[in-house]
């Protein structure tokens, strides 16, 4: 992922936890805040209770890859921070990818019906 797009100072990721939106499902926890970009920048947090840094590093570069293969599904103009659940650990490919693409369907729903009010 390009740096423009990543969440990267402790700064953005903590004003992200203060004053963002949490959704979830069972494996993933989202929180979003919106920004003043066109684009949307993405942060992923990976608590040491996850496991190893070697498991940690590896469920990252999933993500990674599930989002820039679905970058179509994002919403636009948002800092996003997703937070794997210890539960995704023995999960595969194919199954992490669904399972957060339906939690970004949530926070889609979600959005665009705050914004019909």
């Amino acid at each position: 992922m390009e740096k423009s797009l990543r969440l990267r100072k402790n700064r953005e990721f903590q004003t992200v936890y203060k004053r963002g939106s949490s959704y979830w499902n069972r494996e993933f926890t989202i929180l979003t805040l919106k920004n003043n970009l066109s684009t949307s920048r993405i942060g992923f947090t990976v608590t040491k209770k996850f496991g190893t840094a070697v498991e940690r590093n590896a469920i990252k570069r999933k993500l990674r890859e599930i989002i820039r293969l679905n970058k179509h599904t994002l919403i636009k103009g948002y800092d996003i921070v997703i937070i794997p659940k210890k539960n995704t650990k023995d999960m595969n490919f194919e199954e992490l990818s669904r399972s957060l693409i339906h939690v970004f369907g949530i926070v889609n729903r979600k959005k665009r019906t705050k914004g019909k009010k």
